[in-house]
């Protein structure tokens, strides 16, 4: 065989394997606090773009997940969506049964709560490799508040390794005070954390990122979202776009946001 064709044939292979990995989905990224219905109907249309549109809700990051869990619900019906939310345990998630009301959805959303509850339920189980797998093909993955913090392969959990007084957690620059633990891994490339300007979150984000120079940080404020498309660049939607930042590793492969007619 010529030099010239195994060259052809290492690029094909090359370019075949990223095209099959890169996802054809959205990440719909909510910084917590109220949704507005333009952001919920933007989230909607999305997912009615992928299989049958349908909606699944997993709430178990709230502590009243059985009560979240319906409200969800009945506030995607009035927005025209089918949906309905399902409360697992680990065990049920590792179950391949579990992983079938999947099957044919178009989007799946994350309720607030405590992101740690969410992970220790679904984190490498046969839940989390077809979440993965749907937003490969299409489906829009969406999250408000701890559920934002889940989307990253780096997870905030909302914990410092030290004592400070309620209401003055994360003031200081301070290296290996900010806890993590593995998220969904749906970005690699980034850190996200919520509530941004609301609770201003920015010397804990910042610190993040001076101990990970590779990501990109991320600060969603409430009542806004972004919109990771699947050419690796993010819109802004939502009520506080002035308040969101943005930080940039040297490495990033998300490209500059775009804002999507919001108030500012």
């Amino acid at each position: 065989m010529k030099k010239s064709t195994v060259i052809l044939s290492l690029l094909f292979f090359v370019v075949c394997l990223y095209g099959y990995a890169a996802p054809r989905g959205h990440l719909f990224i909510i910084g917590g606090g109220d949704r507005p219905e333009n952001m919920m109907k933007k989230f909607v249309a999305l997912a009615q773009q992928c299989g049958s549109g349908k909606i699944i809700i997993f709430p178990m990051a709230s502590s009243v997940p059985n009560e979240v869990g319906p409200e969800l619900v009945e506030e995607f019906k009035k927005l025209g969506a089918n949906a309905e939310f399902h409360i697992l345990t680990r065990e049920q998630a590792l179950k391949e049964e579990s992983s079938k009301i999947l099957d044919d959805a178009g989007g799946v959303y994350f309720s607030g709560g405590d992101q740690s509850r969410q992970t220790a339920v679904l984190l490498n189980t046969l839940i989390h490799k077809k979440l993965l797998e749907i937003y490969e093909r299409g489906a829009v993955m969406g999250r408000t508040s701890a559920g934002a913090a889940i989307m990253s392969e780096v997870m905030i959990t909302g914990e410092e390794r030290r004592e400070v007084k309620e209401g003055r957690e994360f003031e200081t620059l301070q290296a290996g005070i900010i806890v993590t633990a593995p998220g969904f891994g749906l970005i690699k490339t980034a850190i996200v954390d919520q509530h941004f300007a609301t609770r201003k979150r920015n010397s804990r984000l910042i610190s993040l990122i001076a101990e990970n120079p590779k990501l990109l940080g991320i600060g969603i404020d409430e009542s806004t979202a972004i919109i990771v498309n699947p050419d690796e660049t993010f819109d802004v939607i939502g009520e506080k776009m002035s308040s969101s930042m943005t930080l940039r590793g040297p490495r990033s492969i998300l490209r500059c946001p775009r804002a999507l007619g919001s108030r500012t």
